[in-house]
């Protein structure tokens, strides 16, 4: 198979990365087996036109205790560095993190809201109603690590205006989300390794449609995500939504 390529190259909607923060526990430890600086991601990215990524630290969501702190670091970096962009990393627990999303969400280069409950200690059916009405009242995207996923559609029926990304497609659970959802508002990403399976990527554009997954990469090799959609068996048009015209048709105050 001929290597396809494409108007545009891509936009990967959802990774991470390390800056030494806080430790191993936090910011995991780059070795000869584990790369994921900005910097050594931004290069490799590059190689397969991967030209606008956007992240949240490492730390802000493997601990509860810097959210806050690297919202502000990230922040500030988006502000001044060519070609990444940001998710604010909001915690039910830590009120702070809510305000500095109302700030937050105004800015060019911040697609939503992300959460992570697994890693953060905290239910998600426990503190759905605070988390998705807050993305509710603000129209936002709120991009989710799966967590009793099968319940997603629940919380996302009772909060039309806003839409959820569950993250690291790679379940059956993750395609009856986007089906079950009554108003069409929730999406999948192709991060993480599942997107590895066999046939994870052409079973959900053929189940739910190409508009409903967007690119992402999460730290895992850049060149294997991007080449995994670019060599699936699906025609290009749909490998172009994924790639980069879905995050530029719904995120175009960053990318359109």
């Amino acid at each position: 198979m001929e290597f396809p390529r494409f108007e545009y190259g891509a936009i990967d909607i959802h990774s991470h990365f390390n800056h030494g923060a806080k430790g191993e526990s936090t910011d995991p430890a780059i070795d000869a087996l584990h790369k994921n600086e900005l910097d050594f991601l931004t290069e490799e990215s590059a190689k397969m036109g991967i030209v606008k990524t956007a992240y949240s630290t490492y730390s802000s969501v493997l601990s509860s205790d810097y959210v806050a702190e690297e919202n502000e670091y990230l922040h500030d970096l988006v502000s001044r560095t060519e070609g990444i962009y940001q998710w604010v990393v909001i915690h039910p627990l830590l009120p702070e993190t809510f305000r500095q999303a109302e700030r937050m969400l105004e800015h060019k280069k911040v697609l939503g809201l992300k959460i992570h409950s697994p890693m953060h200690g905290y239910d998600i059916l426990e503190h759905g109603d605070e988390i998705f009405s807050f993305a509710n009242e603000r129209g936002a995207f709120l991009l989710m690590h799966p967590h009793k996923t099968e319940r997603m559609t629940e919380l996302a029926d009772k909060y039309p205006n806003m839409k959820l990304i569950i993250a690291h497609i790679g379940s059956q659970a993750h395609i009856d989300a986007v089906l079950g959802a009554r108003h069409g508002n929730i999406y999948v990403d192709t991060s993480g390794y599942r997107s590895s399976f066999n046939y994870i990527i052409e079973h959900a554009v053929r189940t739910i449609g190409s508009e409903k997954i967007f690119f992402g990469t999460d730290t895992y090799s850049p060149i294997f995500q991007y080449a995994r959609i670019a060599l699936a068996d699906i025609p290009n048009t749909d490998k172009e939504n994924i790639l980069y015209k879905n995050a530029m048709k719904h995120f175009k105050k960053c990318f359109g």
